[in-house]
């Protein structure tokens, strides 16, 4: 009797991860600076909206709004008025955030690292022509950028998260370190991990949802699930549906 009922444990496997009742959650992936697919993503997301039944819905964005794409101030400020539209939506802190932040900061260092990851797109993005770009030498770009970028876009990003936990589900940037408790990650961790995380096979407790590292399709994995798809060079753009212990994909 005993051997028959943890064989029917073995075949059923665990239970299936779930968020709390009543509660939907739509987690959008890296978009880089591509408007044009966070508008068409928020098109066909408040279209899945509008084929389910009523539940209190939740925007997840999982972090590198900016940097590569063209139009990463729009994006930003699309963000900002989804934000302030009365719509619930959370914002976690990327990568590119963060240099953004330190060069908006006054660090001529951060800056310089901020055009290597892709930041001049950015850059550009905010009002500056390719010939006055390319006549600044660091120290008067970076005086430019500070005065450009909107002091309410500097906010917005300074609010963002490192981290957010629903139900069986933990939403990160771009991972966490292994057999570390979630409360003891590191921003670093959080924002800038790759391999030591992508490779590891045991659980984490929850299944954490990350963008970060850009794959062909969604990756999905037992202890996680990657969903940043290169909208900036592919023109998909990704977004993880979750509701109780369902989970669905919409993307562009």
């Amino acid at each position: 009797m005993v051997l028959k009922l943890l064989r029917r444990a073995i075949d059923q496997g665990p239970p299936p991860a779930r968020i709390p009742d009543g509660l939907r959650i739509y987690a959008i992936g890296d978009i880089h600076g591509r408007l044009d697919l966070l508008d068409a993503l928020m098109f066909r997301i408040e279209a899945d909206e509008r084929a389910r039944s009523a539940a209190r819905t939740q925007i997840v964005f999982l972090g590198d709004l900016i940097d590569r794409g063209p139009q990463s101030a729009g994006v930003v400020q699309r963000a900002l008025e989804i934000a302030e539209s009365g719509r619930s939506a959370r914002f976690l802190m990327g990568n590119h955030e963060e240099v953004f932040l330190k060069a908006l900061g006054g660090s001529l260092e951060a800056l310089r690292f901020f055009v290597k990851i892709g930041g001049r797109a950015t850059i550009l993005s905010y009002g500056f022509n390719e010939a006055e770009y390319e006549a600044l030498d660091y120290p008067e770009l970076l005086d430019a950028l500070i005065a450009r970028v909107p002091p309410e876009h500097v906010a917005f990003l300074q609010g963002f998260e490192d981290r957010i936990a629903v139900g069986d589900y933990l939403f990160v940037h771009a991972g966490i370190r292994p057999r570390v408790p979630v409360e003891e990650q590191t921003g670093s961790d959080l924002r800038w991990i790759r391999s030591e995380f992508l490779d590891f096979r045991g659980t984490h407790g929850p299944i954490v949802v990350h963008g970060h590292t850009i794959t062909e399709d969604v990756e999905e994995r037992p202890n996680r699930i990657g969903i940043d798809t290169g909208a900036f060079a592919s023109g998909r753009l990704t977004a993880l549906g979750l509701e109780g212990g369902e989970r669905w994909y919409l993307s562009t």
